[in-house]
């Protein structure tokens, strides 16, 4: 038995991603969920200067019995500082969420070939790059919940 069990994805030679820092995966124009859990918080809080509570207030919401960081108006991620005419930057990117550590390989995106195309019609860094191997993807794929 392997890695994948009985059955191989249709990735198993690998993917390329290099991330290019363009921000398209944290901006909008479509609403999207980033799932914070406690730990995550307590990082992001201590990265800003700020309380869990304030951080809590200013910059989450509950969905549900989850929480999500809260959208600019353009639906970009709070996080996602705008800069003039440079790239766009994480403000929390060393503490930031295990969902935006993992990406491209959200369970979504691998569902199959054409699931990949249409995330690198958004994103210029998929197929180009550093080869990701399956089990390195499998990992990744597995931390996002």
């Amino acid at each position: 038995m392997n890695l994948f069990g009985s059955r191989r994805p249709w990735y198993v030679d690998g993917l390329a991603f290099e991330c290019t820092g363009c921000g398209r995966c944290c901006s909008g124009p479509e609403e999207g969920y980033v799932w914070v859990m406690s730990q995550e918080i307590t990082a992001a809080a201590g990265q800003l200067g700020v309380t869990v509570e304030q951080f809590m207030a200013r910059y989450t919401r509950r969905i549900g019995r989850r929480t999500s960081l809260i959208e600019k108006a353009n639906r970009d991620c709070v996080f996602l500082e705008e800069s003039n005419g440079g790239p766009r930057r994480c403000l929390i990117y060393a503490v930031r969420p295990a969902q935006c550590q993992t990406w491209p390989f959200w369970p979504s995106n691998l569902l199959g070939e054409n699931a990949w195309a249409r995330v690198g019609e958004r994103c210029p860094g998929i197929n180009r790059g550093p080869l990701h191997l399956a089990d390195h993807i499998e990992h990744e794929r597995e931390r996002t919940g």
